[in-house]
Formats: structure tokens, C-alpha cells, sequence
């Protein structure tokens, strides 16, 4: 595509710099907006930022966003950016979330569960009214749950292990230990892609695109009729195992949410009914992108269970091409940079267009 040179364009970019810092800002008079409160008080847009920006750190989510004025794709942008100049030095061992340290924990499938259903934090049973109080800002303000202290269980079961040891639900067979996981953040994709590249895609996918592709499943745009088969959000160790060592090593914990979706499969010539699953997991607390995730692979397993690829949600070459949020918005703003050669071509073009058909309009006139 042809571009034209932009005149006194140095001076004005400039300018631009100084405007978006005076926007940043706002109104002096208020106290400036820290990143410390950004990471305390806005913790749900921090972790979208930081599971989409591939980058485990709230501090620089934070400090993203407020650089960003809290546009999450611009501060994604940011995150990912400075990710590339980061060298890196192990790679973790798979996270053993059954020994999370739950702090919410629900299951669709069964009332009664092994552990417990932990309802956590939570908009599900909010009003979803606007809070007035919150308008006061009151600093000295204590706000203290009444939540009990008996402590969970270390390792909390899965939900519907019971009947997944009668073989009603398909088995996750661990990969083996030989097996290299696809890198997407240094690998070029392929296709088709192997279900770890996809599941990194969706993972670092933007929200709102793969809840939309899940909800166009659901809506009969697919085949899905998920059940939550359990989805948890809490702390769960990094574990690596450096070759000097040669025993592993926690190095730290992060947060996680899990969701693990069951979708009625009702078999084939070689394979029996049973339910099948769609996976999730991200960065931090976001439970919709989990959910949304674990629908949306489950969709893209369909050639697995042999079923035809009929819709959106479970064509891969178009859900993995469009899924980055990164690649679509500078592809879409890119559009407001200088196009003048072309606009002019296609203008030459429609010029000559009508020419044509105005001569042939004359042609058949004077035929009749």
C-alpha cells in the first residue's frame, strides 16, 4: 500500500506527545491517579492486562494502563512490548491447579462437592445498581467480610472426578515429558495448529472477541451445550527445574482462574457418548475470558469427535487469525494514516468507470 511523506509531521507528533500527557493528567486540582491504587483498586482491568499482554506482573499492568489513560488494548500493546526486551531463563513446569489455594470455587454440575462450593468474590448476586456511597471516596473507610477462617483443603478435587473415573467424561492424558510445548510468542502459527498453539492464542485473545465467538456458539451458531464443570480462580505455585539442579524448585505464586466446561458428545461409529471438555485458563481473576476461553476450544475440537466445521467458533483458521486484539485494532487505526495515493487511484478509476458506462448507456439509446 502507498504512502506519501506527511510534511512538519516531526513537530506535530511532538505536540501530540504533550497533549496526550496534559489529557493524562486531567484536572490538576484532584490528586494524580498512582499506580499502586490502579493495581489495588482496579484489579479485574489489570489482570485483563496482563493476561492478554502474556507479562505476570501488576505493578507494569498498572503502570500500562494509567500510561494508557485505562485503554486496555493500547496498555496490552505497552505490556507486550516491553515483554520483548526480557530475557528469559526457564521454562515452568506445568501448574498443578488441583493444589490451588482456592478462593472461589464453584461447580454447575453437582449441588454437593468434594471441598466445597466456595462462592468468593463475585458480581453473579449483585444488583448491578449504581453504588452512590461510592461517590464520597471516604479514605478511612473499612470494609471487612465476614468471611470464615477455617482453612481449605490443600488439594481440592475436581468437581466431577466421580464420574470421570466411570469414563463419562473424556480423560486429559498428560503430555508426555519429552513433548515441547508450541511457543506462539516466538514461533510464527501454522496450520493447523495443535491444540497447545491454540489454547495460547485464546489465552492471550482479547476478552471481549472470544466471549463473543462462545456466545455465538451457544446461540446455535455451533453445538454447544456446556456445563461449568468447575471453574476456581486462586494462587497456585511456578515450579521450574533448572538443569544445574536437577530437582524442582517453587519460585513463586500466582494467581489463576481454571474453567473446565462438559459438553454432551452423543458419539460416533468409533467413539462412545460421553461429555466432553473445553479448557480455559489466564492470568489473574477473569473468569468471563476463562469461561469464554474453555467454549471456544471445546468448539475448535470438533474434527476430534468427528463433526462437521460448520460455524465461526469452529473454523480454526479463522478463529486463531482474528483473535489477537493487538493485530486488529492497528489494522483497523492504520486506516487513518496518509492513503492519499490510492484514494486517488480508486478516484481515477470510478472516473473512468462511469465514462464507460455512460458511453455505454449513449450506445444503447441511440440502438433503440
Amino acid at each position: 500500500m502507498a504512502y506519501v511523506a506527511v510534511k512538519g509531521g516531526e513537530q506535530a507528533i511532538l505536540n501530540s506527545h504533550r497533549l496526550i500527557a496534559e489529557d493524562r493528567r486531567g484536572d490538576t486540582s484532584l490528586p494524580d491517579l498512582s499506580v499502586r491504587q490502579i493495581s489495588e483498586q482496579m484489579g479485574l482491568a489489570v489482570d485483563r492486562v496482563m493476561c492478554e499482554g502474556s507479562v505476570y506482573d501488576k505493578e507494569l499492568a498498572a503502570l500500562a494502563l494509567k500510561q494508557a489513560q485505562g485503554d486496555a488494548v493500547e496498555a496490552i500493546f505497552l505490556l507486550r512490548a516491553f515483554r520483548t526486551t526480557m530475557p528469559r531463563f526457564a521454562v515452568s513446569d506445568a501448574l498443578d491447579t488441583a493444589r490451588m489455594a482456592v478462593q472461589r470455587r464453584v461447580s454447575a454440575t453437582f449441588k454437593d462437592i468434594p471441598g466445597g462450593q466456595v462462592l468468593g468474590s463475585t458480581y453473579e448476586y449483585t444488583h448491578r445498581l449504581l453504588d452512590f456511597d461510592l461517590l464520597d471516596a471516604a479514605e478511612d473507610a473499612q470494609i471487612k467480610a465476614n468471611v470464615s477462617d477455617e482453612p481449605l483443603d490443600d488439594y481440592v478435587p475436581r468437581a466431577f472426578d466421580s464420574i470421570s473415573q466411570e469414563g463419562l467424561i473424556d480423560s486429559e492424558a498428560p503430555e508426555s515429558e519429552s513433548q515441547i510445548a508450541f511457543d506462539l510468542t516466538r514461533e510464527p502459527p501454522t496450520l493447523p495448529a495443535g491444540r497447545d498453539q491454540r489454547l495460547q492464542n485464546l489465552a492471550r485473545g482479547d476478552e471481549g472477541f472470544v466471549v463473543g465467538l462462545a456466545y455465538s456458539a451457544l446461540r446455535g451458531y455451533g453445538s454447544a451445550h456446556p456445563y461449568v464443570g468447575e471453574t476456581r480462580v486462586g494462587e497456585v505455585a511456578v515450579v521450574i527445574t533448572p538443569e544445574e539442579l536437577g530437582f524442582s524448585i517453587s519460585i513463586g505464586d500466582i494467581m489463576v482462574t481454571e474453567c473446565q466446561m462438559l459438553d454432551l458428545f452423543g458419539g460416533s461409529e468409533d467413539q462412545p457418548a460421553r461429555f466432553t471438555r473445553g479448557y480455559g485458563l489466564s492470568f489473574g481473576n477473569s473468569e468471563r475470558k476463562a469461561m469464554g476461553m474453555a467454549i471456544v476450544d471445546r468448539a475448535l475440537r470438533c474434527r476430534e469427535y468427528g463433526e462437521e466445521v460448520q460455524f465461526p467458533a469452529q473454523d480454526e483458521e479463522f478463529v486463531l487469525s482474528h483473535t489477537d486484539n493487538l493485530e486488529a485494532a492497528g489494522f483497523v487505526s492504520h486506516l487513518t494514516l496518509p492513503h492519499y495515493v490510492d484514494f486517488q487511484a480508486d478516484l481515477q478509476f470510478i472516473r473512468q468507470l462511469r465514462e464507460e458506462q455512460s458511453g455505454s448507456s449513449s450506445q444503447k439509446e441511440a440502438a433503440e
